[in-house]
């Protein structure tokens, strides 16, 4: 009794693990082949639950999404001998999931034989460009043209090229610096000159300013002499004026103003007669009767 129960239980779980390993699930994302001693036996595109012969056959899932392909920065030799470093990025797709499998196995021997042939594609589409070119608006056109070439040889793994398209587009580390020095050099001459421009636009200003100073200053210095003839002239007018109606007393204070300039100082040593014509209204009775207390 005991004996016939173990060999039904045994049934039981050999059947449950027989039922379990001839069944596999096919998700939406996913091709499915299925593998008999390491042969190809059956291709499973649509998702869901399918049979296969329990540990004989084997299952292989390929993706069946857009994949993406990052290729190396690549050092590519333009028409006119400048050299660009790129780096580029591709979309693909396994639109034959039997031919992939059968080539490359799987995605990671996929990306290294990719990655060749778009490296390869790209130095012979843009090495036959200029620089400038591959700089301009015309890159998109560039881009389809390496994904055209990308597509004949990647048909060959059962893959389709989508996409390819440039990162980035850089010069060497080496030109990047010898450009920037020329960039800056350039800058520096344009901004010397630019003072020097300034600078001769302002000693122009400071001539102008100093020219129109100058006449200013003779224009104020003519006229302050005019101005200092008319007041000489004037003030003579009037001395003359006031001391013509005495002349007697206009040379007695004439000699007022002699014996002042003279004699003022402490120093002053004269030798002259005293009856000289100097010293006549020291003689009181020269002095005019005005200037008389």
């Amino acid at each position: 009794m005991n004996r016939a129960l173990a060999i039904v239980i045994a049934v039981l779980v050999g059947g449950v693990i027989c039922g379990l390993s001839s069944l596999y699930t096919v998700n939406q994302t996913q091709h499915a082949l299925v593998l008999q001693f390491g042969q190809v036996r059956d291709r499973v595109s649509e998702p869901g639950l399918h049979l296969k012969l329990p540990f004989i056959q084997d299952v292989v899932y390929i993706d069946k999404r857009v994949l993406d392909l990052d290729t190396p920065a690549e050092e590519v030799i333009a028409s006119d001998q400048k050299r660009l470093v790129v780096d580029a990025f591709a979309r693909y797709r396994i639109v034959d999931p039997l031919l992939f499998f059968q080539t490359v196995r799987d995605q990671a021997r996929a990306s290294q034989q990719l990655n060749a042939v778009v490296s390869s594609s790209m130095r012979q589409i843009l090495g036959g460009q200029a620089f400038a070119t591959v700089l301009s608006g015309e890159r998109a056109q560039l881009m389809h043209s390496i994904r055209d070439v990308v597509n004949v040889e990647a048909k060959a793994y059962g893959v389709e090229i989508i996409d390819v398209r440039i990162r980035r587009a850089d010069l060497p580390e080496a030109n990047s610096q010898a450009i920037f020095r020329r960039m800056q050099t350039e800058r520096e001459r344009e901004a010397k000159e630019v003072r020097a421009q300034g600078a001769e636009v302002a000693q122009r200003i400071r001539a102008r300013a100093d020219r129109e100073k100058t006449v200013l200053i003779a224009d104020a210095q003519r006229q302050s002499q005019v101005n200092r003839g008319e007041g000489d002239a004037e003030a003579s007018r009037i001395f003359a004026d006031a001391f013509g109606k005495d002349p007697q007393f206009y040379g007695f204070y004439r000699s007022m103003q002699a014996y002042r300039e003279s004699l003022g100082s402490n120093s002053t040593t004269m030798v002259m007669s005293p009856h000289s014509q100097f010293f006549q209204y020291f003689d009181s009775k020269n002095v005019p009767s005005q200037a008389k207390p």
